[in-house]
């Protein structure tokens, strides 16, 4: 178990629900009680987690990203490659990664995690020479989390209504995929997920078998699921039960190239990246120190 003196706090304000005041003295009471000096930053725009995050590195014991996957990707965008550990206090609508991580959602129980918790090194993978650390996609997750990110009614609930509104325009897309020295061409996709960790949040887990420890990439590719197989789809992906069917199909690796005919959309961790036609995929092993609850000590790897 970890015994910190100094803990530097970054926060996203508006992440998730939106602004909630407790969230700075559920923190500071933690802190005190567990006889820690903290030190609380709020985020001021894109990208400003990154410049905090960097600024701290060797002056704090920990540095924790409080907010959503967004804010846990700028906060890693910082930390990467180097011996400073990361904690994660979930705020957001999805909280994939720290989901993955068994990282409590509930506030109160997140922050005491912390003062119980073991570092681990994770993996992490650039995309286009972006840092993602949980989940990215191309394609349909891609174009909806372009219209999410400009959408005012965040939350789970505007999501769905988002993804039912747009699943019938999107249309499926060929991909020309090379890794491991071989060239594959793939017919027919509506998603190709590139996944670090299992689920894109929510519990959705995208990715059943992929751990942020094994040094590999787990690639989901998904065609269109009709509608009267569609309840059974989201079943299988919500209970972690998705195996290889004539709609699913997950392989593994450790970089790629991704081409397409047409600009096809996609994301980072859920961040909106526009569109490209071209995508480099490459994995960063073992480059990540990040906070994980300490009853994942002798368990299986995460």
């Amino acid at each position: 178990m970890n015994e910190f003196k100094k803990l530097l706090f970054i926060i996203n304000k508006y992440s998730g629900k939106g602004f909630q005041p407790h969230v700075e003295g559920r923190i500071l009471d933690a802190c005190e009680k567990n006889d820690v000096e903290c030190t609380i930053e709020f985020t001021k725009s894109r990208g400003h987690a990154t410049e905090l995050a960097k600024n701290g590195i060797g002056k704090y014991d920990a540095i924790i990203a409080v907010g959503g996957d967004g804010t846990v990707n700028e906060v890693a965008q910082g930390l990467v490659d180097s011996d400073q550990p990361m904690g994660i206090i979930p705020k957001g609508s999805g909280n994939g990664l720290a989901r993955h991580l068994q990282i409590p959602l509930k506030l109160s129980r997140s922050v005491q995690t912390l003062f119980k918790s073991e570092i681990q090194t994770m993996d992490t993978f650039l995309m286009n020479g972006k840092l993602s650390v949980n989940v990215s996609g191309i394609g349909f997750d891609g174009h909806v989390a372009n219209l999410f990110g400009k959408n005012k009614k965040r939350g789970f609930w505007g999501y769905a209504k988002l993804v039912i509104r747009e699943y019938v325009r999107f249309k499926e897309f060929d991909t020309d995929f090379m890794y491991s020295n071989q060239a594959h061409t793939f017919k027919n996709n509506f998603i190709v997920a590139i996944a670090n960790s299992s689920q894109y949040g929510n519990n959705a887990r995208v990715s059943p078998q992929a751990s942020v420890t094994d040094q590999l990439l787990h690639v989901a590719r998904i065609k269109k699921v009709a509608f009267h197989r569609g309840f059974r789809f989201a079943f299988l992906m919500f209970t972690r039960k998705l195996r290889d069917n004539d709609l699913y199909e997950s392989f593994t690796l450790k970089d790629g190239v991704i081409t397409t005919a047409q600009p096809v959309a996609y994301h980072i961790d859920g961040e909106p990246c526009g569109t490209e036609n071209e995508f480099c995929i490459v994995l960063k092993p073992s480059s990540l120190k990040i906070l994980t609850p300490l009853k994942q000590n002798n368990k299986s790897r995460i």
